[in-house]
């Protein structure tokens, strides 16, 4: 049986793979998600920076792992020309939902599957269209008065209170949750996993 170690402190990712049955091992990655550090350069594709943050994150862990296989996620969301992290303040998190807020977006993950010992690197990445009504400004108050928003790409997350907030998702709801699984059993399989 091989070795999984997921490259993530995301507890939304941990219960998904939990979910599937698989026994993995949770590795906490030393990459940056700023877009420099990624070699991200203003203007190219949103979907190469989450490829890039999540290759990043898996090779971050891999040297301190045995034969096995690495799993590294970075998920963004996109509205319009902006790319929205993890809100880090009530103010940018008020500013995140006001512009997701009556508008179609894009939610981005990059998924690297990393072999080890041979280093050998899968990447893709699973993009799903969300669209939110329109909120009132009383509604996003109360919600940022809360925890929710503070670890969630774009200030919300689909699977708890703000699953309100939105009327229409098209394409993977995995994917806004944090991890797109069918993607990630593709990649598994063709690095050479197979489930018992």
């Amino acid at each position: 049986m091989m070795n999984i170690y997921l490259a993530s402190t995301s507890p939304r990712r941990r219960d998904l793979l939990r979910r599937l049955g698989l026994r993995f091992q949770v590795m906490t990655p030393a990459a940056s998600e700023k877009p420099a550090a990624v070699g991200h350069k203003a203007g190219s594709s949103p979907a190469r920076y989450a490829v890039a943050c999540a290759k990043a994150k898996a090779l971050s862990v891999a040297g301190r792992t045995g034969a096995g296989i690495v799993i590294g996620v970075d998920t963004v969301v996109v509205c319009g020309r902006q790319i929205l992290g993890k809100p880090r303040s009530k103010a940018e998190a008020r500013k995140m939902l006001s512009l997701l807020s009556g508008r179609t977006h894009s939610v981005v993950s990059g998924v690297a599957v990393v072999r080890m010992p041979e280093c050998r690197v899968l990447t893709a990445t699973e993009t799903t269209q969300v669209t939110f009504r329109k909120l009132g400004e009383a509604e996003i108050e109360e919600y940022i008065a809360g925890p929710e928003p503070y670890d969630k790409a774009g200030a919300y997350g689909i699977q708890e209170q703000a699953s309100i907030f939105v009327s229409r998702v098209s394409g993977c709801l995995l994917n806004v949750i944090g991890l797109p699984v069918p993607l990630l059993l593709e990649l598994l399989r063709k690095s050479g996993w197979r489930s018992a």
